[in-house]
């Protein structure tokens, strides 16, 4: 082979192999111009131009060849990148204590369809989880669109490498249900093409926060969050799930805050699973929890509409202490540079920010020493979010292999 085609070859290599990289920076919103690709993936222009052209090809990004100039700028501008509108999607499923959700979700973590959430849970796993891909695969079929693959978030640390659902203390599930089998069996039954993924809620939620919302940017991201039962919590790490050895890493909801406390599920008493969730705010606010909406609704419309009440704001107060308290010894052992909350913790935060601060940083030795962000979670269904994360990540770790 002579030296131009020696030359060819080597930049059509290095191309391909920064496919991947290329993809999850436009992914993630980080590289929205080819001229921050090329800085990016540290390549040349031309082939930054031929990765970019051949991720079009795939159908995945689109490439804008006639940009218009900023306000400002200098020299010519740069071609403009975005995620394909029209691109494959990926199936992404959720079940929690109040029901289960399906939707459709692109790359950018745009969710472009939702099934209405279902408020029944049975006490049958395979029942729920056939339930919820039934539904998502209502909703392919209705758009027409290819799917890339299939991703669910449960309320349960997720052991690994089995793929169990370790201990689902607000389901009635058994523990130890093998989620993760009973999922992707029904995925291969309903014809859904692509790999299938399970994962703990909080975990996903966190890792859709990093890459698309109130995270981004950080090196290390904390999120502690309460859905509709109970807490969890997630490390992100150089833009990795901390999930420890075998996957049960930040089981933050049973980190004691009130040791003569709510006897927890675990067996303990005052955990911030049972001290700080929306039926503990609704209990020391003084409320009967009704059927109509779930918990989660409930506590957000009573802070929203009725915080001025005197119960109910020291119901909030009490449960921002509690979750002040339990953030503080997170932030001592871990040390992150910022701290997410979402669910009712959310509106926590809304609620009476500085107190919920000014706790975290009198428990806390880095806290007394400058203060660690704390922010909301900026994502709708981010746990939806996370686990079409799941799925799309073999695409961003290959997108020839992974879409032929």
């Amino acid at each position: 082979m002579n030296g131009k085609g020696t030359s060819t070859r080597s930049r059509l290599d290095r191309g391909r192999s920064a496919l991947g990289p290329a993809l999850e920076l436009v992914h993630t919103g980080r590289a929205p111009t080819r001229a921050v690709l090329t800085a990016e993936l540290g390549v040349t222009r031309a082939t930054a131009g031929a990765v970019a052209a051949e991720l079009e090809a795939l159908g995945l990004i689109r490439v804008d060849s006639r940009p218009a100039a900023g306000t400002g700028s200098q020299g010519r501008p740069s071609h403009r990148l975005s995620v394909d509108d029209a691109g494959p999607v990926v199936l992404a499923a959720q079940v929690h204590a109040d029901g289960f959700r399906a939707a459709l979700v692109g790359l950018g973590g745009r969710t472009l369809a939702t099934t209405p959430g279902s408020l029944t849970v049975s006490a049958d796993p395979g029942q729920v989880i056939g339930a919820v891909v039934d539904a998502g695969a209502a909703l392919l079929r209705e758009s027409g669109r290819r799917c890339a693959g299939a991703g669910l978030a449960v309320p349960s640390a997720v052991a690994e490498p089995d793929g169990t659902a370790l201990n689902p203390l607000h389901l009635a599930w058994p523990a130890g249900s093998p989620v993760r089998d009973i999922f992707a069996g029904r995925v291969r039954a309903a014809g859904i093409t692509g790999p299938a993924f399970t994962g703990n809620d909080v975990n996903l939620a966190a890792l859709a926060e990093h890459r698309h919302g109130a995270g981004r940017g950080a090196q290390h991201l904390l999120c502690v969050a309460t859905g509709h039962r109970g807490v969890g919590g997630a490390l992100v790490v150089d833009g990795r799930l901390h999930t420890g050895s075998s996957g049960l890493a930040l089981e933050v909801g049973h980190v004691t805050v009130n040791p003569e406390g709510r006897p927890c599920h675990c067996g303990s008493r005052g955990c911030l699973d049972v001290e700080t969730d929306p039926l503990a705010f609704l209990t020391a606010a003084g409320r009967d929890p009704g059927p109509e909406v779930s918990l989660l609704q409930q506590s957000r419309d009573l802070l929203r509409t009725e915080y001025d009440d005197p119960a109910v704001r020291a119901a909030g107060r009490e449960l921002v202490d509690r979750l002040g308290l339990g953030l503080a010894g997170l932030v001592n052992i871990l040390n992150p540079d910022r701290i997410i909350l979402g669910g009712l913790h959310r509106e926590l935060l809304a609620a009476d920010p500085e107190r919920l601060r000014a706790v975290v940083a009198d428990r806390s030795l880095w806290g007394r020493s400058g203060g660690v962000p704390i922010l909301a979670c900026t994502l709708d269904h981010n746990s939806l979010v996370g686990a079409a994360e799941l799925a799309w990540q073999p695409v961003l770790d290959d997108p020839l292999s992974a879409l032929g």
